[in-house]
């Protein structure tokens, strides 16, 4: 899915951030859920099974393998293309968990 549409959307899904704690601090899309790849497995049911998920990594390449995963596991899930860096490429905020200004690391 293309960052502007998750962008106009984000009410309606839920924006699955899949990367590392560190780059996760450095800056995210707000309101986005953290649950890093590696863990993703154990923590399925932290996710609404009755909203689609969309994923999101720095590039796109973990969160298209979260988002396989998530569908073969029953929820509807669809990976924004290029990942964070699109996403600000795209002039879209990335913000820190604190509110603050962020950055794709």
């Amino acid at each position: 899915m293309d960052p502007h549409t998750v962008n106009e959307r984000r009410g309606q899904l839920q924006v699955l951030d899949v990367r590392d704690d560190g780059e996760w601090a450095a800056g995210r899309i707000d309101g986005a859920r953290h649950i890093p790849l590696k863990e993703l497995s154990a923590r399925l049911a932290e996710l609404d099974r009755d909203r689609p998920v969309v994923t999101v990594c720095r590039s796109g390449g973990r969160s298209s393998q979260a988002a396989d995963e998530l569908t073969q596991a029953g929820l509807s899930a669809e990976n924004m293309d290029g990942g964070m860096e699109q996403w600000a490429g795209a002039g879209l905020p990335v913000t820190t968990p604190d509110g603050g200004p962020g950055r794709v690391a």
